[in-house]
């Protein structure tokens, strides 16, 4: 059987041990390849540590530029069926120039989480105000996103919650997304009796890298408005913080006296989590599935997080631990899965059930396979169907692209 070509364009090279995203693109890797798919993954970021070395996969990688018509005669050479746009930044950067050299090739954004959401929740953050789907409309950055959706034939989003602003809020055909949540491994019996109980576990944990912001915000979130309220209840606990990318003002918080261990890198976060007894994840805000906290249910340890944090991951069933935005409570709840057996397997278990029935790889893959192929197999048709992915190639496109000729020309 032949294999089919797939181009992945990265915005950086794939970590899976430093982020959920890294994790994510490795989960669609896979995918492609058990489907025979013969993947070229490009970059134009520089390789940050710890990356992942994808030519061990049989996958070639190759340096590109931005803004340089070398891409041009590389994607036409390659000549792809399938190209894969990592988060929407890359489908504006090099979007126009897939489509004037391969325009046949049926093209995929893979949002990875909702970059307009997440940043429009943060601006309301810093101006202490109530996140609003007004203030989502306002922002530059949710029409471009929303562009970049309309321009592929089809868009992968990963959490139901941004499913429906997609289709309610901004009237996106649901032809054109795809709800595909982490491809996960069901949770066996065989792994559970393999856990750690509850009694040999030992103290809180934190993990998520600090390239992202929202991580920032929840490790100072813990050190001044939680912390201190949990250490008075549990004098002799300590909460772990892992991530890689750690920043002087993340270092600087370190405080053994306190309890509270910055440890940097994990080399292995899925041992660390199973040796912890509870996941703190106080995020305000943020978009998306949340690596951390389907990362804890896969290693059995009950979590407490946000109203985002939680968002989108669990629809109708009872979460992993506790959800709550108040600090105070926060803290109350963390001491009671601390010191609660019974609490705490409750949590567990809950953690089991969310993970089997909404990311099991098993159920998941075939449909979005089946999906993809049709789609590319009636690309022509499929197009048709959709104006403003043609009304949008002609008229965004135009721009970009005679800005990106713009820079390059400077650059010369």
């Amino acid at each position: 059987m032949s294999k089919k070509s797939l181009l992945i364009i990265g915005t950086v090279w794939v970590a899976p041990n430093a982020s959920a995203a890294g994790s994510r693109m490795l989960q669609l890797i896979t995918v492609f390849q058990q489907q025979n798919f013969q993947i070229t993954f490009v970059c134009a970021a520089k390789k940050v540590a710890p990356f992942f070395s994808l030519a061990s996969l049989g996958i070639e990688e190759v340096e590109i530029q931005l803004n340089d018509a070398s891409f041009d005669d590389f994607v036409r050479k390659l000549n792809p069926e399938m190209i894969l746009f990592d988060r929407f930044l890359t489908e504006e950067q090099f979007g126009w120039r897939v489509f004037e050299n391969c325009p046949n090739a049926m093209t995929i954004l893979d949002t990875e989480d909702l970059h307009c959401l997440r940043k429009t929740r943060e601006i309301c953050l810093q101006k202490n105000k109530d996140f609003s789907i007004d203030e989502l409309k306002k922002q530059e950055i949710t029409k471009r996103e929303i562009a970049s959706i309309l321009r592929c034939d089809v868009s992968l989003i990963i959490s139901t919650f941004e499913m429906e602003i997609l289709t309610s809020v901004f009237k996106v055909e649901a032809a054109i997304l795809y709800y595909l949540p982490f491809l996960l491994d069901k949770i066996e019996d065989s792994k559970v009796n393999k856990w750690l109980s509850f009694e040999e576990r030992n103290h809180f944990v934190f993990i998520g890298n600090f390239f992202h912001k929202p991580n920032i915000d929840a490790v100072q979130t813990l050190k001044n408005h939680i912390w201190k309220n949990i250490r008075k209840q549990l004098p002799k606990a300590e909460l772990h913080i892992y991530g890689a990318f750690l920043t002087v003002q993340i270092q600087q918080l370190h405080n053994p006296k306190e309890g509270f261990f910055i440890k940097g890198f994990a080399e292995n976060a899925e041992e660390i989590i199973t040796n912890a007894k509870i996941v703190l994840a106080p995020l305000r805000f943020g978009a998306g599935i949340k690596g951390k906290l389907t990362e804890a249910m896969l290693c059995g340890t009950p979590s407490i997080t946000s109203t985002i944090g939680a968002e989108g991951m669990h629809q109708n069933l009872p979460w992993n631990g506790f959800i709550t935005d108040d600090f105070e409570e926060f803290a109350n709840k963390a001491v009671e899965l601390y010191t609660n057996q019974i609490v705490w397997d409750s949590a567990q278990k809950n953690g089991i059930e969310i993970i089997n029935a909404f990311y099991d790889k098993t159920k998941l893959e075939p449909p979005f396979i089946n999906r993809i192929l049709e789609i590319q197999q009636d690309l022509e048709n499929h197009r048709s169907e959709h104006f403003l992915q043609s009304l949008l190639q002609y008229q965004t496109l135009q721009a970009t692209k005679y800005l990106s000729k713009w820079i390059e020309a400077k650059k010369g």
